[in-house]
């Protein structure tokens, strides 16, 4: 079994989606450190790495449980093609100056992810009980909701219906 490595930092909560956002920031952190130092060894573990965690999500997607709508599912899995292809070519050549690629994939789905993360929280939070609310209008819906819904995020790309028991905690260490 290979040994845990160490982190300079770690993920600050135990959400799914934090812990993903994590991950993505941590693999674009290294593979930009390793093309810096111009280390070759260090610059292909950092790929094989992210190539690892898109390897999760993709394998996520085709999960029977998956709360993920179909065209959502589809552009997961393109995105991760992407990063196959990209991934390969750049174990190919060593080239480090064409990692921008891999590094914006990262971070934009990285922020996206922390970006829901806060919108749920803010969602919950409005949802609280409040005592005896004075008849107020309804508030204008969330730019690209359906009229008379709520626009609601997309779950995390390994998430757990939060209602679920919590799955073994074995089973969802990412070891990065």
């Amino acid at each position: 079994m290979k040994p845990t490595p160490t982190y300079a930092n770690k993920p600050t909560s135990d959400n799914p989606r934090d812990v993903e956002a994590w991950a993505l920031a941590e693999a674009a952190r290294r593979m930009i450190a390793a093309a810096h130092a111009k280390d070759e060894k260090a610059f292909r573990e950092a790929l094989q790495l992210n190539q690892r965690l898109w390897t999760i999500f993709q394998a996520a997607i085709t999960e029977e449980d998956c709360g993920h709508p179909p065209e959502v599912r589809t552009n997961i899995a393109a995105l991760s093609l992407l990063v196959d292809r990209e991934t390969t070519s750049r174990l190919v050549d060593l080239d480090f100056s064409k990692i921008d690629t891999l590094v914006n994939i990262n971070r934009n789905v990285a922020s996206g992810l922390t970006a829901q993360g806060e919108f749920v929280a803010a969602q919950q939070a409005a949802a609280a009980p409040v005592a005896a609310p004075a008849a107020q209008p309804p508030a204008p819906a969330a730019p690209g909701a359906m009229a008379g819904r709520p626009a609601m995020p997309p779950r995390p790309l390994t998430s757990s219906v939060s209602d679920a028991p919590p799955a073994s905690r074995e089973s969802l260490r990412i070891s990065i």
